[in-house]
């Protein structure tokens, strides 16, 4: 099923899973699905780790026991800065194979002393090369506080109008804690006449630790709140744990109340924090 068409019945809310780093470790991320997927999302999607095609085998593995033995709808991360053309389109094939319908184009990170492929420069272009080659629901990355290598988020959000123009058909915004820069992102792209859905990221912070590589990566920016939160709860895990999870409920609820399209949850393979969300705003969805 394409994930782009649930949007139109309902409050849309999914999570994200990582594959492990050693493929030794596989089942540690199966046993946290078992519980993910009793949740009841409606769909979850599985990023992709640094490098070339050889770390597709875990995504594809996991993408598709999502779908076929779980029967939770699946969602395959497809980052391209690393690929060339025909190493995609044995992708694709591998997907269509699997049963897999939904993929998240993205660019990727650069990772120091990986190689950076020349055949695909953005997202849009992997976009549009999936588009050409298979019959997918294509999914696009968004950054309601601009992209950190974007000059300014006027420049970042016209870049976006271009993957969208390109075949993306639902949106999964990067994480954010101040729901005010969403709200302001919203009104922006609406502006640029970008009108797929868009889907709020919320990544529950559990442990202080996480915090300055979490802003580094993504740009947000941290409001007074949270980092009063940090600051009071940061050296007990326990109550850490705790505050984040009510951080990010308190933000999901006013995301809901607000009309958004829909929440997709970043689970950090933790299934108890994701049960402590579904349980407090589940009646709202």
């Amino acid at each position: 099923m394409r994930t782009d068409t649930l949007f139109a019945q309902k409050t849309v809310f999914s999570f994200e899973v990582f594959p492990p780093k050693k493929t030794s470790s596989i089942e540690t991320v199966y046993r946290a699905i078992d519980e993910l997927a009793a949740l009841k999302p409606d769909f979850i999607s599985v990023t992709y780790g640094a490098g070339g095609s050889e770390n597709s085998a875990a995504t594809l593995e996991i993408a598709s026991e999502i779908k076929n033995k779980y029967s939770t709808e699946s969602v395959a991360h497809l980052p391209c800065i690393n690929l060339t053309k025909p190493e995609v389109i044995d992708m694709l094939h591998q997907f269509e194979q699997h049963g897999i319908e939904n993929i998240m184009a993205l660019r990727g990170d650069i990772t120091e002393g990986v190689p950076i492929k020349t055949d695909f420069r953005y997202a849009s272009d992997l976009t549009a090369f999936i588009r050409q080659h298979g019959d997918f629901n294509i999914i696009g990355g968004c950054y309601p506080e601009g992209h950190p290598e974007a000059p300014d988020i006027e420049t970042d959000i016209c870049n976006l109008k271009i993957k969208v123009d390109a075949g993306v058909s639902q949106l999964a915004s990067q994480l954010f804690f101040d729901n005010r820069f969403f709200y302001d992102f919203l009104d922006r792209v609406a502006k640029v006449g970008i009108t797929v859905p868009i889907e709020a990221g919320i990544m529950p912070i559990t442990d202080q630790r996480q915090v300055e590589r979490i802003v580094k990566l993504s740009n947000a920016q941290t409001p007074e709140k949270f980092d009063a939160l940090i600051e009071k709860y940061g050296t007990n895990p326990d109550e850490m744990r705790e505050a984040g999870i009510d951080y990010a409920i308190e933000q999901i609820m006013d995301l809901l109340k607000n009309g958004v399209d829909g929440i997709h949850l970043y689970t950090m393979n933790k299934p108890y924090v994701a049960f402590r969300i579904v349980e407090a705003v589940k009646s709202f969805l």
